[in-house]
């Protein structure tokens, strides 16, 4: 074989070669794509668990849960209010029965209850153990959680970073890092998110 048709061979290989090469690479990027394009929306919203609004929202947030499962992250982030007695102490009463694996639990309670709690000028602890008792949590642990100030300086935190985030009132949702404006209504907050997700 002349060396001239060795070097052509040569030529044609290391062609070949890169040529199969870059097939493989751009149908690797073309698979991944739409898994990030698909990719996952976050929806934080900042409540307070003595704040009507909040209530009203929650069935509607609940069911957005349900029906976007992986694709969508919902998370809950606490922003008590100071002038709601109690406010406080019920994201800590959430956050300690979370201890638990009881957290979304503990939600539903506080809301499912809040008119009877809500809006109270007196400690409301009492009726807290009352939920933890109903979730079977363990009564001990969760007493003293309730305690804990490292429960409780990370409520505080999360109202400092909504704060910062520019959260005034209650409930505040952002999408994909989006302040959401106007009422939370279920139809609204999906709207947002298929947007987010197209």
């Amino acid at each position: 074989m002349s060396k001239n048709a060795r070097l052509s061979l040569v030529i044609v290989a290391v062609v070949a070669v890169v040529v199969a090469g870059f097939l493989l690479f751009s149908r690797n990027d073309t698979t991944a794509a739409p898994q990030s394009a698909d990719g996952k929306v976050t929806v934080v919203e900042y409540l307070d668990l003595e704040c009507p609004s909040c209530r009203a929202a929650f069935p509607g947030v609940e069911r957005l849960k349900t029906e976007y499962g992986e694709r969508v992250t919902f998370d809950v982030r606490h922003f008590p209010i100071p002038s709601h007695r109690n406010a406080e102490l019920a994201a800590v009463a959430v956050e300690a029965a979370g201890a638990q694996g009881k957290r979304d639990d503990m939600f539903r309670l506080m809301f499912d209850a809040q008119q009877e709690w809500g809006g109270q000028q007196t400690s409301q602890r009492a009726v807290f153990v009352g939920f933890a008792q109903q979730l079977g949590l363990d009564q001990a642990a969760f007493d003293k959680a309730l305690d804990d100030s490292a429960l409780r300086e990370r409520v505080l935190a999360q109202r400092d970073e909504g704060s910062k985030a520019g959260v005034s009132g209650t409930p505040t949702f952002f999408i994909n890092g989006t302040k959401f404006t106007g009422a939370p209504s279920y139809d609204k907050l999906k709207a947002a998110i298929e947007k987010e997700l197209s």
